[in-house]
């Protein structure tokens, strides 16, 4: 039977299922798996989403974890006799709520509006393991494939120990395609497969000048206090036209695609009058080359300020890793401008952080028409090819742990999604094609 003739028996089951597997999405999103803040609730959502695999007919499902890691879940469904095994990953973790008061809706509650649903960990990336689990259900348990399920849960820190799970499991994991479902699509009702991915890293800087305050009316003029120093600092870290100006980062040159800029107005909402920043194409500079964002400042909070100058100041620094660079040297160039760049002899300390990979997808063998066959008939078009300026260290450890295997990043999530911000969201209509492209490829992968 064709896979255009499998559509319509996986339609059916998929749209049958749909409302299910909402339903045990809600339930995901109120588990606060939240991995920087609290790892108790990793925990229990690595134990519920193993149970749900064991639900949806899995021969095992273990929690396993490295050291002093975070848990990550391995579930599979063994190959039919001469049938591939496709290894379907996604993660557990979410990010902080930041400020409640600017949400629209309980964070922790998934709430349907219209044709979204609300909620921390809708779009990235729980939606990406009911998709997954979804799929699986739409062949009653038994795929016509094998599968794993690897669901890791600190792919939001950095993915730290996936390295050492991965070595450590290695046969477990093995899989002769691996369908990650942990990015954007190119928009609403348009599919993607992601291409290139830049990486992660942050620090923090702590500038000194004084052993301790001073009042800012006897020694302001003379005395460089700590937070002007440090705003000095940290604008180094750009030139006049917002490029990065950290020497030792790489930078490449992007897709001939066009990101048309209403569209990116709209959603970033950038305010009236506010300019882009850097030089190049819009995909090149969200995607291949580097940036540095200042992501946070302790210093005294306006509400407490009194006429001193302050002594010390720090601020978390982020970065994002061209593809084709190493995090860990970028690191190392960005902390290196930090300790060399502060003006009036101020003291400088720099704390590196977590690093992440960056990624360059190969591209696929053997299966490139059953992708796209899959997309079209899920989707109505073939994916657009596209870069990503999100992190996800795991895409370049499973390359180099499975060289033979051809990955695919998907995604459940469009642009409008709001992934790590308020208000994130999921468009249920892309989430059951997501689901539906996911059951179509592992039938025309049987084949």
């Amino acid at each position: 039977m064709s896979l255009a003739e499998r559509r319509s028996e996986l339609e059916v089951k998929v749209d049958g299922l749909l409302e299910p597997t909402i339903e045990e999405l809600t339930t995901m999103v109120a588990i606060r798996s939240v991995s920087s803040q609290e790892p108790d609730g990793v925990v229990a959502n690595a134990a519920h989403i193993a149970d749900l695999a064991r639900r949806a007919g899995a021969a095992d499902a273990t929690v396993v974890t490295e050291g002093d890691g975070l848990p990550a879940v391995i579930a599979h469904w063994p190959a039919p006799e001469g049938r591939p095994t496709v290894l379907l990953y996604s993660h557990g973790d979410v990010q902080p709520t930041g400020d409640l008061s600017e949400w629209h809706t309980e964070p922790f509650v998934a709430t349907r509006k219209g044709d979204r649903l609300y909620g921390r960990g809708t779009a990235d990336d729980k939606g990406g393991v009911a998709a997954h689990l979804a799929a699986i259900r739409a062949f009653d348990g038994k795929p016509p494939v094998g599968v794993t399920l690897f669901i890791e849960g600190e792919e939001e820190i950095g993915s730290p120990s996936m390295a050492s799970i991965i070595e450590k499991h290695a046969d477990e994991l093995a899989a002769d395609v691996i369908v990650i479902a942990d990015s954007v699509n190119w928009d609403q009702g348009e599919p993607s497969l992601t291409t290139t991915l830049r990486g992660v890293a942050d620090c923090t800087v702590e500038v000194r000048t004084l052993d301790h305050p001073l009042h800012s009316g006897q020694f302001g003029g003379i005395v460089p206090d700590a937070l002007t120093t440090l705003c000095r600092l940290l604008a180094t870290l750009h030139d006049e036209d917002g490029e990065v100006a950290v020497e030792g980062l790489k930078a490449f040159p992007g897709p001939d695609l066009e990101y048309p800029e209403d569209r990116l107005r709209t959603e970033t909402a950038l305010l009236d009058g506010v300019e882009w920043v850097g030089k190049g194409s819009f995909v090149e500079r969200m995607w291949t080359k580097p940036s540095v964002s200042v992501l946070a400042i302790d210093a005294t909070p306006v509400a407490r300020a009194i006429n001193i100058l302050p002594a010390a100041a720090r601020a978390k620094v982020g970065l994002r890793v061209a593809p084709g660079d190493d995090a860990a040297q970028a690191l190392s160039a960005l902390v290196h401008h930090l300790k060399t760049h502060a003006d009036f002899g101020a003291h400088v300390t720099v704390t590196p952080g977590e690093t992440g990979a960056p990624g360059i997808v190969k591209a696929g063998r053997h299966t490139g028409e059953v992708v796209d066959e899959a997309f079209r008939l899920a989707w109505g078009h073939k994916p657009v090819e596209m870069g990503t300026g999100g992190a996800i260290p795991l895409v370049t450890d499973l390359q180099n742990a499975f060289p033979d295997a051809t990955v695919l990043v998907t995604a459940v999530t469009d642009p409008d999604s709001r992934m790590h911000g308020i208000d994130e969201s999921l468009h249920l209509g892309d989430f059951r094609r997501a689901i539906l492209t996911e059951a179509l490829l592992l039938a025309g992968l049987a084949e």
